[in-house]
Protein backbone atom coordinates (compact mmCIF):
# COMPACT_ATOMS: atom_id res chain seq x y z
CA UNK A 1 0.00 0.00 0.00
CA UNK A 2 1.11 3.57 -1.17
CA UNK A 3 1.18 5.52 2.08
CA UNK A 4 2.65 9.33 2.46
CA UNK A 5 6.02 9.56 3.65
CA UNK A 6 6.49 10.56 7.28
CA UNK A 7 7.24 13.80 7.61
CA UNK A 8 6.59 15.21 11.45
CA UNK A 9 8.01 13.09 14.07
CA UNK A 10 7.77 14.40 17.89
CA UNK A 11 10.53 12.47 20.78
CA UNK A 12 8.52 12.89 24.11
CA UNK A 13 10.29 13.06 27.18
CA UNK A 14 9.38 13.49 30.76
CA UNK A 15 5.65 12.07 30.57
CA UNK A 16 6.97 10.64 33.73
CA UNK A 17 8.58 13.82 35.64
CA UNK A 18 10.84 11.44 37.90
CA UNK A 19 11.93 9.51 34.18
CA UNK A 20 15.00 11.35 33.58
CA UNK A 21 16.81 9.70 30.29
CA UNK A 22 14.48 11.34 28.45
CA UNK A 23 13.84 14.51 30.14
CA UNK A 24 17.84 15.39 29.67
CA UNK A 25 18.08 13.74 25.75
CA UNK A 26 14.95 16.30 24.81
CA UNK A 27 16.74 19.13 26.93
CA UNK A 28 20.02 18.28 25.40
CA UNK A 29 17.79 18.42 21.50
CA UNK A 30 16.39 21.44 22.52
CA UNK A 31 19.69 23.45 22.55
CA UNK A 32 21.16 21.31 20.14
CA UNK A 33 18.83 20.06 17.89
CA UNK A 34 20.67 19.97 14.46
CA UNK A 35 21.64 15.77 15.37
CA UNK A 36 18.19 14.94 15.14
CA UNK A 37 17.10 17.19 12.20
CA UNK A 38 16.95 15.53 8.76
CA UNK A 39 16.24 17.01 5.58
CA UNK A 40 12.78 17.03 4.35
CA UNK A 41 11.81 15.80 8.04
CA UNK A 42 10.30 17.98 10.95
CA UNK A 43 11.80 16.65 14.42
CA UNK A 44 10.62 18.28 17.17
CA UNK A 45 11.57 17.41 20.78
CA UNK A 46 9.08 18.22 23.19
CA UNK A 47 9.02 18.02 27.38
CA UNK A 48 5.45 16.71 28.49
CA UNK A 49 5.22 17.29 31.76
CA UNK A 50 7.36 20.30 32.77
CA UNK A 51 5.29 20.68 35.77
CA UNK A 52 6.20 17.32 36.99
CA UNK A 53 9.75 16.94 36.06
CA UNK A 54 10.62 20.73 38.20
CA UNK A 55 9.14 18.58 41.31
CA UNK A 56 10.81 15.13 40.02
CA UNK A 57 7.63 13.46 40.58
CA UNK A 58 5.82 10.92 38.41
CA UNK A 59 2.86 13.43 38.14
CA UNK A 60 1.13 16.44 39.76
CA UNK A 61 -2.98 15.35 39.77
CA UNK A 62 -2.78 12.46 37.69
CA UNK A 63 -0.66 10.34 35.25
CA UNK A 64 -0.63 12.43 32.30
CA UNK A 65 -0.02 9.15 30.06
CA UNK A 66 -3.41 7.94 30.89
CA UNK A 67 -5.74 11.17 29.70
CA UNK A 68 -5.64 10.72 26.39
CA UNK A 69 -8.89 9.02 26.10
CA UNK A 70 -12.15 11.24 23.98
CA UNK A 71 -13.62 12.14 27.52
CA UNK A 72 -10.43 13.40 28.83
CA UNK A 73 -9.10 15.62 25.67
CA UNK A 74 -12.88 16.68 25.11
CA UNK A 75 -13.42 18.04 28.69
CA UNK A 76 -14.38 21.43 29.23
CA UNK A 77 -11.18 23.68 30.64
CA UNK A 78 -12.12 24.88 33.97
CA UNK A 79 -9.86 26.40 36.56
CA UNK A 80 -10.07 22.84 38.74
CA UNK A 81 -9.36 20.78 35.53
CA UNK A 82 -6.81 18.65 36.74
CA UNK A 83 -3.40 19.74 35.27
CA UNK A 84 -2.12 16.65 33.34
CA UNK A 85 -5.78 16.71 32.08
CA UNK A 86 -4.87 20.08 30.32
CA UNK A 87 -1.56 19.87 29.60
CA UNK A 88 -3.34 16.39 27.02
CA UNK A 89 -5.39 19.00 25.85
CA UNK A 90 -2.72 21.39 25.00
CA UNK A 91 -0.14 18.39 23.76
CA UNK A 92 -3.52 17.03 21.04
CA UNK A 93 -3.89 20.39 19.86
CA UNK A 94 -0.16 20.84 18.98
CA UNK A 95 0.75 17.34 17.69
CA UNK A 96 -2.76 15.85 17.03
CA UNK A 97 -5.98 16.11 17.13
CA UNK A 98 -5.62 12.55 18.02
CA UNK A 99 -7.35 10.09 14.83
CA UNK A 100 -7.10 13.07 12.62
CA UNK A 101 -4.82 13.51 9.27
CA UNK A 102 -3.14 16.34 10.17
CA UNK A 103 -1.43 14.36 13.50
CA UNK A 104 2.02 14.15 13.39
CA UNK A 105 3.29 10.92 11.89
CA UNK A 106 5.64 9.52 14.81
CA UNK A 107 6.23 10.14 18.29
CA UNK A 108 8.89 8.84 20.45
CA UNK A 109 8.02 8.83 23.80
CA UNK A 110 11.09 8.20 26.31
CA UNK A 111 10.82 6.49 29.40
CA UNK A 112 12.33 5.01 32.23
CA UNK A 113 11.63 1.92 34.32
CA UNK A 114 13.24 -0.10 37.00
CA UNK A 115 12.41 -3.29 35.35
CA UNK A 116 15.16 -5.32 34.08
CA UNK A 117 13.94 -4.84 30.34
CA UNK A 118 16.68 -3.29 29.21
CA UNK A 119 15.80 -0.77 26.06
CA UNK A 120 12.47 -1.99 25.11
CA UNK A 121 10.57 -0.57 22.20
CA UNK A 122 6.68 -0.43 22.89
CA UNK A 123 4.36 -1.70 20.14
CA UNK A 124 0.67 -0.67 19.73
CA UNK A 125 -0.73 -2.45 17.07
CA UNK A 126 0.87 -5.27 15.28
CA UNK A 127 -0.90 -4.09 11.81
CA UNK A 128 1.31 -0.69 11.01
CA UNK A 129 3.77 -1.54 9.09
CA UNK A 130 5.44 1.21 9.06
CA UNK A 131 6.31 0.51 12.62
CA UNK A 132 7.08 -2.61 12.26
CA UNK A 133 9.85 -2.10 9.51
CA UNK A 134 11.06 1.09 11.87
CA UNK A 135 11.56 -1.44 14.71
CA UNK A 136 13.18 -4.52 12.05
CA UNK A 137 15.71 -1.72 11.43
CA UNK A 138 16.78 -0.11 14.90
CA UNK A 139 16.76 -3.73 16.16
CA UNK A 140 19.44 -4.44 13.39
CA UNK A 141 21.64 -1.21 14.04
CA UNK A 142 21.60 -2.04 17.55
CA UNK A 143 22.81 -5.32 16.41
CA UNK A 144 24.71 -7.45 18.39
CA UNK A 145 22.79 -5.41 21.51
CA UNK A 146 19.74 -6.80 22.41
CA UNK A 147 16.08 -4.73 21.67
CA UNK A 148 13.45 -6.76 22.77
CA UNK A 149 10.05 -5.07 21.23
CA UNK A 150 6.51 -5.29 23.57
CA UNK A 151 3.62 -5.71 21.55
CA UNK A 152 0.84 -4.50 23.95
CA UNK A 153 -1.92 -4.31 21.69
CA UNK A 154 -5.84 -5.50 23.05
CA UNK A 155 -8.53 -6.02 20.07
CA UNK A 156 -11.36 -3.52 21.94
CA UNK A 157 -8.58 -0.72 23.77
CA UNK A 158 -7.75 2.27 22.56
CA UNK A 159 -4.68 3.94 24.37
CA UNK A 160 -4.69 7.03 26.09
CA UNK A 161 -0.95 7.37 26.33
CA UNK A 162 1.11 10.34 25.22
CA UNK A 163 2.07 8.74 22.33
CA UNK A 164 -1.32 7.37 21.00
CA UNK A 165 -1.72 11.18 19.27
CA UNK A 166 0.23 10.43 16.25
CA UNK A 167 -0.52 8.05 13.61
CA UNK A 168 2.64 5.86 14.19
CA UNK A 169 3.08 5.96 18.36
CA UNK A 170 6.22 4.24 19.80
CA UNK A 171 6.91 3.93 23.36
CA UNK A 172 10.71 3.44 24.28
CA UNK A 173 11.71 2.05 28.03
CA UNK A 174 15.46 2.20 29.29
CA UNK A 175 16.28 0.43 32.68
Amino acid sequence: VDKPPVRRVAIFGGTHGNELSGVFLVKHWEENGAEIQRRGMEVKPFLTNPRAVKKCTRYIDCDLNRVFDPDSLGRTVMEDIPYEVRRAQEINHIFGPKGSDDAYDLIFDLHNTTSNMGGTLILENSRDDFTIQMFHYIKNALAPECCPVLLIEHPSLKYATTRSVAKHPVGKYEK
